[in-house]
Formats: structure tokens, sequence, C-alpha cells
């Protein structure tokens, strides 16, 4: 999985990947980072040598370097893991997609009061809709979903 928050916002936008590599992150950082943006990484070679880019060494004990850190990003990873422990235990690899946007959802109003939590999710549910046929239809994922 990879993930990217923007700190003006606020917002994160994570999905989960098959495989990690320069080509699949560097399409990610085209669609989601503006030009001329600094971006912070971990030490991770498939980040390559993107411009306005600073890394710091998470394997050598360093977490901040500067400016650049990774901190709010590793939170979110941790609530999406005390998500999947404490509360739904597994994740289908056909549906972690919508359990990862549940997650950046989440993430993202969680400095809201809980009434403006609760209008904000269901704002954003207005005109959207999951069946039932869709969500159990085979999707090609090799997750041991059927079609129903």
């Amino acid at each position: 999985m990879v993930g990217i928050k923007d700190q003006g916002t606020n917002q994160i936008e994570a999905a989960p990947m098959g495989s990690v590599t320069k080509k699949s992150v560097g399409k990610l950082i085209d669609d989601a980072v503006k030009d001329g943006a600094t971006i912070y990484t971990d030490e991770s070679k498939v980040y390559g040598k993107l411009p306005n880019h600073e890394a710091v060494n998470h394997s050598a004990g360093e977490f901040v370097k500067g400016q650049a850190h990774i901190n709010c990003l590793e939170s979110f990873w941790a609530l999406l893991r005390r998500g999947y422990y404490g509360t739904y235990h597994k994740m289908s690899v056909k549906h972690l997609a919508r359990y990862v946007n549940e997650f950046a959802g989440r993430h993202t109003i969680r400095s809201l009061d809980t009434i403006r939590q609760m209008s904000t999710v269901a704002y954003r549910m207005h005109g959207k809709r999951l069946r039932y046929k869709d969500l159990i239809a085979d999707n090609g994922l090799d997750s041991g979903a059927g079609a129903a």
C-alpha cells in the first residue's frame, strides 16, 4: 500500500498496490502532487529521484530531518491497523481499497467533533450506492469471492 498526505488540507490519498515500483509510485505522485510541492518520504528506493524531495532514514533511527517527516502518514497507517485488529479482524483483498478509503476519510475528519463527523459522512454518502450484487460480484481478484 502507498499513501500521500497533503499537509495543507490534511487530505489522505491511499491505495493498495499489487506491486510497489518506481513506475506505480511515480504515477500516483504525478496524479496527486502539485508541481513544485515538496515531497517528504522515507528512504525507500521506489521514490527514485523526485524533484523537491526530502527523505528521512527510518532504518537508521531518523524520523525527522528539518521539515522532513512522514509521521502524519504513519499515524494514518496506525489507524488502519487498529481498525483491522480491533474491528474487522480480516480485510479481503477484493475490498481492500474500500477499507483503505474508509480509513482515509476517517483520518481526514478526525479533528471534527462527533456531530460534524457524522454529518460529513452522511453528506459524502449522498447519491452513492453499493448494491449487494456488486459487493459480491467477482472482480477478478484472487480473493475467493464468487459471483452471485
